[in-house]
């Protein structure tokens, strides 16, 4: 008897998050093999969230509108969250909540403080990081979280987009474990 694929949705078209679902499947051997698909849906909160709670809501939100006809849906929203005695007074966050139709299973991974002037364009000017970034000259590619993403310009390449998502696919799958 063979395996039917499990269903996983995600709720977003971003590549990043998509192929990052898919390569930590493949650590799983309970949740391989695995069909994952992207669905677009509004987070439901600001397009820059600009605090931990927030951040949380969107992904606990882009889970639950995707989760139709799948095993589980993963909701994944990065957005700044306050951190005590930082230069900026913020740092990014990833958050990654899966949804199984019955509950949520939150992850969280690092977090990274972004410069100065990066910060006030999202905080005092209503910038998301991608336009804060390309407003700040730190690149030229106006949707740098789709591909390489900003911690990968400030880390140098050490730390890209995928693998800071991959953190927090991670840390919500603990739960899911089988032990």
């Amino acid at each position: 008897m063979t395996n039917q694929p499990l269903k996983i949705k995600v709720g977003s078209y971003n590549p990043v998050k998509i192929s990052a679902v898919e390569e930590i499947l493949l650590e799983y051997s309970h949740l391989t093999p695995a069909e994952v698909k992207g669905i677009a849906v509004n987070s439901k909160v600001s397009d820059q969230p600009k605090s931990l709670n927030e951040t949380i809501q969107g992904a606990i939100n882009r889970a639950r509108q995707t989760y139709e006809d799948c095993d589980y849906s993963f909701g994944i929203e990065s957005g700044l969250m306050t951190v005590p005695q930082t230069k900026t007074g913020y740092m990014d966050i990833s958050v990654c909540a899966i949804y199984d139709g019955r509950e949520f299973h939150l992850g969280i991974s690092s977090a990274f403080e972004c410069p100065l002037k990066v910060t006030e364009y999202m905080i005092k000017g209503g910038l998301n990081m991608n336009e804060a970034f390309y407003k700040a000259g730190l690149t030229d590619n106006p949707q740098v979280g789709s591909t390489q993403g900003a911690v990968s310009i400030l880390t140098k390449g050490r730390l890209t987009r995928k693998e800071y998502t991959k953190q927090a696919i991670r840390t919500a799958l603990i739960h899911l474990e089988k032990n």
